[in-house]
């Protein structure tokens, strides 16, 4: 620690000097800590996670896109589905197919999600196993420049 010490016709003037040495034990304390704390709060169970690799959906003839407006109005292959109910049937339909088709969901991005889950119920009360979400590209993530 450091102290000023002065004479005695010092002792009425203001002592101009910053202090600095409290604030730096204070910041090699707060390291000392993080550097104890931050291995114990990582560990984690060691896993082998599998690589995933972002591949362009291949659009086949037999893959069916339902799209949801920011409305909530339904699209089956770009025809207006009216209710519920006629989406259920055209699931169903085309869940006997073979092979079964995979469904593409596009849904605007003002939708709201709860639009969105019940096309996705309709889709699995009707037996569809595969379904998928199309999106945009972010063309500000690597790889997409």
């Amino acid at each position: 620690m450091s102290m000023s010490v002065g004479t005695g016709s010092e002792e009425n003037t203001v002592m101009s000097n910053i202090n600095t040495t409290p604030l730096v034990d204070v910041m090699l304390v707060l390291l000392i800590i993080f550097l104890i704390t931050i291995p114990v709060i990582t560990k984690t169970v060691p896993v082998a996670l599998p690589k995933a690799v972002n591949i362009p959906t291949q659009t086949k003839p037999e893959n069916i896109t339902i799209a949801v407006d920011k409305d909530g109005n339904v699209y089956w292959n770009d025809k207006r589905v009216s209710d519920r109910n006629a989406l259920l049937a055209f699931v169903k339909e085309a869940a006997v197919r073979k092979p079964q088709p995979e469904i593409h969901i596009r849904g605007d991005k003002d939708t709201r999600y709860e639009a969105i889950g019940r096309v996705m119920y309709a889709i699995q009360r009707g037996g569809i196993v595969k379904v998928g979400f199309l999106i945009e590209p972010d063309h500000g993530i690597r790889g997409y420049r």
